[in-house]
């Protein structure tokens, strides 16, 4: 039986809560400090409370530590380490190796994205030195996945949904340098998001005030069950600085669809427990979203980037199809209202956008009237109705039992059995009397057996086992119930059991050799990988900011994406190196074609 795990983003304890309430198998969580999110903290006490609450479901929580230290930090992230264990963390999402030197409780360790997992070497290599679960490179396609886990035994978690950095998670060294901002110690200062001119080495610009480096979203909902039949277990949706509607949102949607999956193989099991049901149609068009794309998974294409804008579109309602005095019509099947976000591309290509003051049918009275054009597309961004309605009650989870009512020499038995297998007896001793209408009674007793509204539970089942009908009062079968509820609720707290940090073994690491790109940062980490056989070794770049190498390490090509690949044959009418220029800043481009990236450097 393979073990299916959805994987959700917690901004904070309500995002996580909602999380889990939306069918989350998983959330992963930013500790106090020292998370690759630097403005996604979060408390020890909050972090407990939302352990507590997911292991009623069986969901896990996965805890980011996953930015690199200096010396200085290294013991108050051990004491975290700690501390966070204590507060019931199921594992701990980590980038620095010199965290392995130190004293570690107990607790699972997965290798965190940003450690550039794209190898079978390295994901082995991180496998033998105690990581139980690797988070896989966003870039590898299906092939790739499925290579690495046919030669690796460790669990992979993969991304599915949101944001992509454009350059590989860990490699990205440009806010470092341009600003002191270390993308690899939670605080990118995103210049991948900016706007370029790109020019070549004659000073020809190529293109004007374009987002050359500013990716679609990523969207694999549809590669779902090929992701599963490639090995990966866990299915992780991005968005750790997003907010709860978007969390509610994008974690429904996938719920369903790994469902739909679930429901048919049945060599597949979801990681958690309950059933969550749903009051709202997931839709992740309608929250945050630059475009869905599916990256290199099926292959290279082109058409991966937004050249516009770094903002969210929204999703497509129609176009313009008569613009009047005050008012624009609208060709859409779309519901307008009032407080509507729309936008739209200017003929310069530049997003812009009004809200809707008043909507009548297919009429849009904007608060300021603009010169729109016939046929312009236009997007809501922002959907009120929509947001209004995840505002609610979106979703209800439940623990599926099977309950016993049955009598005793003395009195009564009620058996709670969940469906985890987790069963408690509660006996109580009190008189019986006949039921003087046998139907009304037993019914009764069903009826108040199976009122579990304000707990995690619901009655699948209920049986009841009576040598003859007894009247007993609701006030009685309520106290017994909520009595059995909470001997099960902590009964499954008992029973709750984490997963252990795996043995380390002694292993070799892929290369011999460590440029500023082992990002070793501390003396910990050098020790380590002096223990892993690495026989030369720089500091990382936030440690000394080499001159002259590349900053960035990318899959997409710019080159390509215009259409110019030399594999292709393609030619151009430009002349080479090409450089990305912004405000007084210049960086240089560099195509390693061998290895199918581009790097940027200053220039």
């Amino acid at each position: 039986m393979h073990i299916v795990e959805l994987l959700a983003p917690a901004k904070n304890l309500d995002c996580g809560m909602a999380a889990i309430n939306h069918g989350a198998d998983a959330v992963y969580i930013g500790a106090p400090r020292f998370g690759a999110r630097s403005a996604a903290g979060n408390s020890l006490a909050d972090i407990e409370e939302l352990c507590r609450y997911a292991h009623r479901f069986r969901s896990k929580v996965l805890i980011a530590l996953n930015t690199i230290l200096s010396d200085a930090e290294l013991n108050e992230a051990e004491k975290l380490a700690w501390q966070l264990y204590d507060a019931g963390a199921d594992a701990l999402i980590i980038q620095d190796m010199g965290l392995l030197e130190m004293n570690l409780p107990p607790i699972a360790l997965h290798a965190s994205t940003q450690t550039d997992n794209r190898t079978v070497e390295k994901v082995r290599f991180l496998q033998q030195v105690g990581f139980s679960r690797v988070v896989l490179a966003r870039e590898l396609s299906l092939t790739q996945i499925r290579e690495i886990h046919a030669q690796t035994d460790v669990e992979l978690e993969a991304f599915v949904h949101g944001a992509l950095c454009v350059s590989y998670s860990g490699q990205c060294y440009i806010s470092q340098a341009m600003c002191g901002r270390s993308a690899n110690r939670g605080e990118c200062a995103q210049y991948c998001r900016l706007p370029y001119d790109l020019e070549d080495a004659d000073g020809k610009i190529i293109l004007k005030n374009k987002h050359l480096l500013s990716l679609k979203d990523l969207d694999l909902s549809d590669s779902l069950f090929e992701m599963m039949e490639a090995g990966v277990s866990s299915f992780k949706i991005e968005g750790r600085l997003k907010d709860i509607n978007y969390v509610k949102n994008v974690t429904a949607y996938y719920r369903r669809k790994l469902d739909a999956i679930l429901e048919k193989e049945s060599d597949y099991k979801k990681a958690s427990s309950g059933k969550t049901l749903f009051f709202f149609e997931a839709n992740p068009e309608k929250t945050f979203r630059r475009g869905g794309i599916d990256y290199f998974f099926h292959g290279r294409k082109s058409d991966i980037i937004q050249p516009e804008t770094p903002k969210s579109i929204g999703e497509e309602i129609g176009r313009v199809s008569h613009v009047g005095r005050n008012f624009i019509e609208i060709s859409s099947e779309q519901t307008i209202e009032n407080g509507d976000g729309i936008s739209y591309f200017t003929p310069q290509g530049e997003l812009s956008g009004f809200r809707v003051n008043r909507a009548e049918g297919k009429n849009i009275f904007p608060a300021n009237m603009l010169d729109l054009k016939l046929g312009t597309a236009l997007f809501r961004n922002q959907d009120r109705a929509f947001e209004k309605m995840l505002e609610g009650k979106t979703s209800e989870r439940k623990i599926a039992l099977q309950i016993d009512f049955s009598e005793t020499p003395t009195g009564f038995c009620l058996h709670l059995k969940d469906e985890d297998g987790i069963s408690i007896r509660l006996n109580v001793d009190t008189e019986k009397l006949p039921a003087q209408k046998a139907e009304a009674a037993e019914n009764n007793i069903i009826q108040q057996l199976s009122k579990l509204g304000n707990t995690i539970y619901s009655a699948e089942t209920i049986n009841l086992h009576l040598s003859s009908p007894w009247f007993i009062p609701s006030s009685q079968l309520n106290q017994w119930r909520r009595e059995a509820v909470e001997v099960l609720d902590a009964e499954r707290g008992e029973a709750y059991k984490r997963q252990e940090r795996k043995m380390r073994e002694e292993a070799v690491f892929p290369d011999s050799e460590l440029n500023y790109r082992g990002n070793v940062t501390n003396e910990k980490a050098k020790l380590f990988y002096q223990k892993s056989a690495v026989k030369s070794l720089l500091p990382g770049f936030e440690v000394k900011a080499e001159e002259g190498v590349p900053l960035m390490f990318c899959k997409h090509c710019i080159k390509y994406e215009m259409g110019y690949c030399p594999k292709t044959g393609a030619k151009s009418d430009f002349k080479e190196p090409l450089f990305l220029k912004h405000k007084n800043e210049s960086f240089k481009l560099f195509f390693d074609c061998k290895r199918c990236e581009m790097q940027v450097m200053k220039a």
